[in-house]
């Protein structure tokens, strides 16, 4: 399963490595600003010339993306469409559901000024090894772009949806974005951001709520047009092993989803910025935790603030990622030439594809101690066993703040 962008048909998100083809599709229950928004990665039957969904799925992801970035729009409009416009996720659209047991379930929080689609080589890879992984953007305006519906009661005014794979199945609905919003002038930033990751740890719980009654068989009403048949995966999930993951921002999430809700029996943790969490939650997490941590991002007190995670009876691990930087981890490392990606600092000294190799290995090896799945065979890799890794950190730790 290939995929290419238009500039250069030698960058495209790898496809999964694992022993299954990889399905998609979008599932947003409940139409207004507390519903769910998800992206769904699957095992899925194989098919001949499946369709390859986009990437960017439209151009006000493109606009969110430069609000983030503090970008005229018009211009990176035409950057980012230059750049990524025709790149594709290799997963097929709406594939249909490969039933074979019971697969475990991940949850993935993207970073903050990401959406949904940001981190497929990932969710693609752990869905090619048997994970149903659901992708979550989310509507606490830490999403570069997002969208949920209003009602409209004149027909003239609707607006047509932006995106073909985004169409309510209502005529009666209208497309609302939200975008990331950025500090105001003299505002503090935790208050912010300890609001939004309580209502991420929310999103998720309610993201899982919804799985459990895809998997028992309740009906599940999408609120997009949409031609996968969610009925195909009642009972197809193993809902005693189910694992939190995330990257930055997501990092955090996975910790204060961890806290809230004993159904996630394990949390993946890639470079993630702690500055959003509440301390006094930390003794409340009972899970095993594997922080994955780029060399070039982190520091002393965000590594403090981790070890304040460590405990004698519950499983802490942690490796870093030699060569690596904070955005070695979403799918925009793969999608840039090495000047670009370099001045962007989108891409670090390693070969991405290396990079994100050992980050996928180790995360597998990890689920397989947490939740028995059958990745022992990188086991080394959770201990920083190989080349590319370091055990622990790479960043020294004063002794009097231990």
């Amino acid at each position: 399963m290939g995929n290419s962008c238009g500039h250069n048909n030698t960058m495209s998100i790898p496809p999964g490595k694992g022993p299954h083809q990889v399905g998609c599709s979008d599932l947003m229950v409940g139409h207004t600003v507390h519903g769910t928004f998800l992206r769904l990665y699957y095992p899925c039957q194989a098919s001949e010339n499946p369709q390859l969904p986009e990437w960017v799925p439209c151009r006000e992801y493109f606009n969110g993306l430069a609000d983030f970035m503090k970008m005229n729009r018009a211009l990176s409009e035409r950057i980012f469409n230059y750049l990524f416009g025709s790149c594709k996720i290799p997963a097929a659209w709406n594939a249909s559901f490969k039933p074979d047991g019971k697969y475990p379930v991940i949850i993935f929080s993207h970073g903050l000024g990401a959406f949904r689609t940001l981190y497929s080589a990932i969710c693609v890879e752990l869905a090619s090894q048997g994970f149903i992984v659901a992708a979550i953007t989310y509507v606490d305006e830490s999403s570069s772009a997002t969208f949920y519906f209003r009602e409209h009661t004149e027909p003239a005014t609707k607006k047509h949806p932006s995106c073909d794979i985004a169409k309510p199945v209502s005529d009666n609905l209208e497309e609302v974005w939200m975008y990331y919003r950025p500090l105001k002038t003299g505002e503090s930033e935790f208050p912010l951001r300890n609001k939004q990751v309580k209502q991420r740890a929310d999103e998720c719980i309610r993201a899982l709520d919804i799985l459990f009654d895809i998997n028992s068989g309740k009906s599940v009403e999408n609120v997009l047009q949409c031609d996968f048949d969610l009925s195909t995966m009642e009972n197809s999930m193993d809902l005693c092993r189910i694992a939190i993951m995330g990257h930055s921002f997501g990092g955090a999430t996975v910790i204060e989803c961890l806290c809230k809700e004993v159904k996630f029996k394990c949390g993946v943790a890639l470079d993630t910025w702690m500055f959003p969490l509440d301390e006094e939650i930390f003794p409340g997490v009972k899970q095993p935790i594997f922080f994955i941590n780029s060399e070039k991002f982190q520091w002393i007190g965000n590594i403090i603030r981790m070890k304040k995670l460590d405990s004698a009876i519950f499983p802490r691990k942690m490796i870093t990622i030699k060569g690596t930087v904070h955005q070695s981890f979403p799918d925009f490392t793969f999608l840039t030439g090495n000047w670009i990606g370099r001045l962007m600092k989108l891409k670090g000294e390693i070969d991405p594809h290396i990079a994100l190799d050992l980050s996928n290995k180790a995360t597998l090896a990890f689920l397989q101690r947490c939740l028995s799945e059958d990745f022992n065979q990188w086991d080394p890799l959770i201990d920083g066993k190989d080349d590319n890794l370091i055990p622990g950190t790479n960043i020294t730790i004063p002794q009097s703040s231990v």
